[in-house]
């Protein structure tokens, strides 16, 4: 008996829910639509529920037609026992649940009509299959189960079945009819609800219903129920505190729409497993819950799709997680089924893919065919005009304001007043909008008064004044205006009756230079200070205090009888445009036409008077010199329109974290430098260094693409130092490459450090190129043995500096700086050309000649002058090919596999052996290996030194060792130092080998010897 009276007490918290979910997506949504999500809501679980008595029931959970449907219990009647008509009342609730998540989703645009087809889609055809394939065997007892169910799948009360294929149904309704208008517009944002308390209410209501979603899925009211309650309410606490949390790290503000959101995720979250998980698990599942309704609707707003109440990241996405959940935090002996963690999660993951892809192509699919047939969108007249009038013909009072508001504004007729509702809001506003309109009206009747008076004011005044074109403004000895013609009123912004009889130096000179007009019109203009008669004044005038301009004031004196009646005539040229022309002119010759930043130009000499100004004062200048890394791939892949776009963005951005202080400048190209006088210390250089990286990291929308724009920064700054201009640039430009250096995207410090090491640099380039001239290279060979030490099979090739003070440099040192420049192929062609020289002379002696391999540059790989030059020497020397070598590094096939592929190609056409050195240390894809000419794969050293100690170590080179084999390559391990490396090599199946414990590095003489006894023992 209590078995199905706790169904019928669950059923009615779950009924709860439909209350819930009304107050939820009526408070979200616009005034305009409440009416209709209300109707949407009642009519959904009307439909479903007619629908689930009629069949729907018969094909969840009737007997089963090889797992896929049920067949019988249709029509359910009064023959069912008590508990079997409590668990269908029960199971009925839980198909309206599904049936409602889509009208939040879709609100504000889909049709009356349309919603309940896709309803009736939703309840016929998928939710009551997929329950069938999960929850079948619970009718019956195990009786009749489901495919799913049989292979293990746990959706205990259904993260999936219900949350998860509702969230499918509103994402396929979403794609299907677009989002709202102006919902993705820029400059556009739609309002977030009308009743966002209403909406908490509905939150409130939707958890209280999930005490009996969760709690009343055990069937019974077990000693289980308290603890699927607890996790239930441990889950939802922590979804909308995660939730929150983030949004308010983010924005700096909580958004109480991802509090309700985050609880709803946490709630559908935890309800596929909160029957096998502990409290600390729910917590977990919680807050990743929140996590993903936060991000998803991030990710939803970022692909343009318009969910009103975030129904698919609260539902679907947390309800694929919630579904996961089960394997990796339930209990397995809770669970019962007997897989294991691997097994279970593999389930999981299948049934959430073969139920999210029936969801989506049958709703997709219908929605498609009703669309076609029968749009399923509104109207963008209806959608405007709000679904509650345009479905339902629904008007409120605010409806009836707006729209004889909006018939005052069409028709420009305010002679009838808008309704008064009284005892209202909506009543008073319109009582007080009939106010300000009468005031309206009573205006423009005065200011058409006044214009009346001044167009009859405009007939008595002479040809002159109605004709010039400077303003004429006539004073007298005190300074009141007699006269102020047409431009005077249009330069000074006030008609002539605004201003006669008031002074003139009162409202149009300013402030500070009031007292010097005053004593020189006291003077009759005739001091040598201030304005003076019969002469042009440059002078400062304002229109308003806010509002000053240029001007140009000749003084002429009116002629009366009397001294004390004297009046002067002030002829007033405005220069504003003039100025401004000169401003333009000085700013073309000083900014960039493109970013419209100051240029170098300007930059130096603003620079140089810093610089000046900082001596004097004792003060610092700080300089940041930016260049934008992979700037000339983002030019070259999509075209230099985005390439001048990403320049114009990264000026705003820089714009946006400087200070009215700060001069910024392009410097040229992708580069430009940030000028800061103000406050300089290495702290406040080093947070806008970060700030300017910040900045720069956000990303920038391109050519349909989101690309960021990381940057490396050079910092340098006087310090209180002596420095010119030049030598300041010149140490940030240093130090930015210090930054790319350091992996780019990152500021560096100037150093003088780094001054050394770039001096050190070039004058390391010019030291190798004098060591080539004076022959200061030589080589040494090491041998690769097989097997034994008395077994050579091949030497290689490394080149020695031996310099005349510094003596031997290792290849280490100058190598990496080779590289940077041309330099390296010449060291290449040189260690070819000595090699195979000594090939040459090796084989007049009569020696056993073995291949020489020989490190190649990857630059010189891909160059064009490489096989024509090893062609050529091998002629030379009379060697054949096939006692050569070249060995190239992973890292080269990165460069331009293509180009990589011919080459190596041409050189397997000269007999050329090729092998990739350090193998294991790139990140070469193993496509590659397939595709190119390879003879050997070289194990790089670090994995051999401890391959007789660590098994990671081993199995890597186990792995090596057979992938050659597979390939047909021949393997060779490097830096082999010990007899216990060579005895787990050999075991693996390595043959051949190279390093300390076999040979050193050894000069020609001792080459000779080996060669000649290893010539003689064969």
């Amino acid at each position: 008996m209590s078995e199905f009276y706790w169904l019928l007490v669950a059923s009615v918290l779950v009924f709860m829910m439909q209350a819930g979910f009304l107050c939820l997506e009526s408070g979200r949504i616009r005034s305009k639509n409440s009416i209709n999500v209300a109707a949407k809501n009642i009519s959904d679980f009307i439909i479903s529920t007619i629908l689930f008595w009629t069949f729907g029931f018969g094909i969840m959970f009737g007997d089963s037609v090889f797992g896929l449907f049920g067949s019988s219990d249709f029509l359910f009647d009064e023959l069912h026992t008590p508990w079997q008509i409590s668990f269908f009342i029960f199971q009925m609730m839980f198909c309206g649940t599904a049936a409602t998540l889509t009208s939040g989703a879709v609100a504000e645009r889909m049709t009356f009509i349309g919603y309940l087809a896709i309803t009736v889609v939703l309840s016929a055809f998928i939710y009551p299959v997929v329950g069938h394939w999960v929850w079948s065997g619970a009718y019956l007892a195990g009786e009749s189960k489901g495919w799913l169910e049989n292979l293990g799948f746990v959706d205990f009360a259904g993260s999936t079945v219900v949350h998860s294929v509702g969230g499918w149904m509103a994402l396929s309704a979403i794609m299907i009819i677009g989002p709202r208008i102006g919902r993705f517009e820029q400059g556009i944002r739609l309002s977030p609800g009308n009743n966002l308390p209403l909406s908490a209410l509905g939150v409130l209501l939707i958890w209280f219903g999930w005490i009996g979603f969760n709690g009343g899925s055990t069937l019974a009211l077990t000693n289980d129920v308290p603890m699927i309650i607890l996790n239930t309410f441990i889950s939802a606490a922590w979804g909308g505190l995660i939730a929150a949390g983030i949004n308010y790290y983010r924005d700096g503000f909580i958004d109480v729409s991802f509090v309700l959101n985050g609880a709803i995720a946490g709630l559908v979250g935890i309800t596929a497993s909160c029957h096998v998980v502990s409290p600390g698990a729910s917590i977990i599942i919680g807050s990743v819950s929140g996590v993903i309704v936060y991000y998803g609707s991030l990710l939803m707003e970022r692909w343009q799709l318009d969910d009103a109440l975030d129904v698919v990241p609260a539902h679907l996405f947390a309800g694929v997680w919630g579904t996961l959940s089960v394997a990796l935090f339930g209990n397995a002996e809770r669970i019962g089924n007997g897989l294991g963690f691997w097994n279970q999660l593999w389930i999981q993951g299948f049934g959430i893919v073969v139920i999210g892809l029936y969801c989506f192509l049958v709703g997709y699919s219908c929605m498609w065919l009703l669309n076609r047939f029968m749009p399923l969108r509104a109207s963008k007249e209806q959608e405007e005009l709000g679904l509650n009038v345009a479905e339902h013909k629904a008007t409120t009072e605010l409806l009836d304001l707006l729209t004889s508001m909006q018939y005052q504004q069409s028709n420009a007729d305010f002679s009838r007043p808008v309704p008064e509702e009284p005892f209202t809001e909506v009543g008073q506003i319109a009582r007080k909008y009939n106010q300000v309109i009468d005031r309206v009206v009573s205006e423009i009747e005065k200011r058409d008064n006044a214009l009346t008076c001044f167009q009859e004011s405009e007939m008595r005044k002479s040809a002159i004044l109605n004709s010039s074109m400077d303003c004429i403004v006539t004073i007298s000895r005190y300074g009141s205006i007699i006269e102020f013609n047409p431009a005077a009123e249009r330069t000074f912004g006030c008609l002539k009756t605004q201003v006669e009889g008031k002074n003139f130096i009162d409202l149009f000179i300013l402030e500070e230079d009031q007292q010097r007009v005053f004593e020189s019109l006291n003077s009759g203009f005739a001091s040598s200070e201030g304005l003076i008669l019969n002469r042009r004044n440059p002078f400062r005038l304002q229109r308003d205090s806010n509002n000053c301009f240029p001007a140009e004031i000749a003084i002429t004196k009116v002629n009366v009888k009397s001294s004390q009646s004297s009046e002067f005539t002030l002829h007033i040229k405005d220069m504003a445009r003039h100025v401004k022309l000169q401003e333009r002119l000085r700013l073309l010759a000083y900014s960039d036409p493109l970013t419209n930043l100051y240029n170098r130009t300007y930059l130096m000499d603003a620079l140089v008077n810093a610089l000046l100004f900082a001596s004097k004062q004792k003060t610092v200048v700080g300089l940041l010199f930016l260049d934008l890394d992979n700037f000339k791939i983002i030019n070259d892949t999509l075209g230099h329109k985005a390439g001048d776009e990403l320049l114009c963005e990264v000026a705003q951005r820089l714009k946006a974290v400087s200070d009215e202080f700060d001069i910024i400048s392009r410097w040229g190209g992708d580069e430009f430098v940030f000028l800061i006088t103000k406050d300089v210390t290495a702290e406040s250089l080093e947070k806008r260094a970060q700030q300017i990286l910040e900045s720069m990291r956000a990303p920038v929308h391109l050519s349909g693409q989101y690309l960021t724009i990381p940057t490396s920064i050079g910092v340098s700054f006087t310090d209180q130092k002596d420095i010119d201009a030049e030598k300041l640039i010149q140490q940030a430009d240093i130090a930015m490459y210090w930054a790319k250096d350091k992996g780019r995207d990152n500021a560096q410090f100037f150093t003088p450090k780094m001054a050394s090491i770039v001096s050190k640099k070039f004058g390391f380039e010019k030291e190798i190129n004098e060591a080539l001239l004076l022959e200061q290279f030589h080589l040494v060979f090491q041998p690769q043995a097989f097997m034994g030490k008395e077994n050579i099979v091949a030497l290689e090739a490394l080149i020695r500096w031996d310099h005349p003070t510094k003596g031997i440099i290792s290849p280490a040192e100058f190598i990496p700086i080779a590289e940077e420049s041309s330099l390296i192929m010449k060291i290449d062609e040189w260690v070819i050309d000595q090699a195979l020289k000594q090939q040459k002379s090796w084989q007049d002696q009569g020696l056993a000649l073995v291949p020489v391999a020989i490190n190649l540059s990857g630059r010189h790989l891909v160059s064009d002058s490489l096989v024509p030059y090893i062609s050529k020497k091998l002629k030379d020397y009379g060697i054949k090919g096939g006692l050569l070598e070249i060995e190239i590094t992973e890292g080269v096939l990165l460069q331009d596999i293509e180009r990589c592929i011919d080459v190596m190609a041409e050189l397997k056409i000269l007999n050329i052996k090729i092998s990739v050195d350090d193998f294991g240390t790139g990140y070469s894809s193993l496509s590659y290996l397939k595709r190119l000419s390879l003879d050997t794969l070289k194990i790089d050293k670090s994995f051999v030194e401890e391959c007789d100690l660590h098994t990671e170590d081993t199995s890597i080179c186990e792995a090596i060792i057979h992938l050659a084999r597979n390939l047909n390559l021949t393997v060779v391990a490097e830096g082999v130092e010990t007899v216990s490396q060579v005895r787990v090599l050999k075991s693996l199946g390595c043959e051949i080998f190279q390093g300390y414990y076999y040979y050193k590095p050894m000069k020609n003489d001792q080459i000779v010897c080996l060669l000649a006894k290893t010539h003689s023992e064969a």
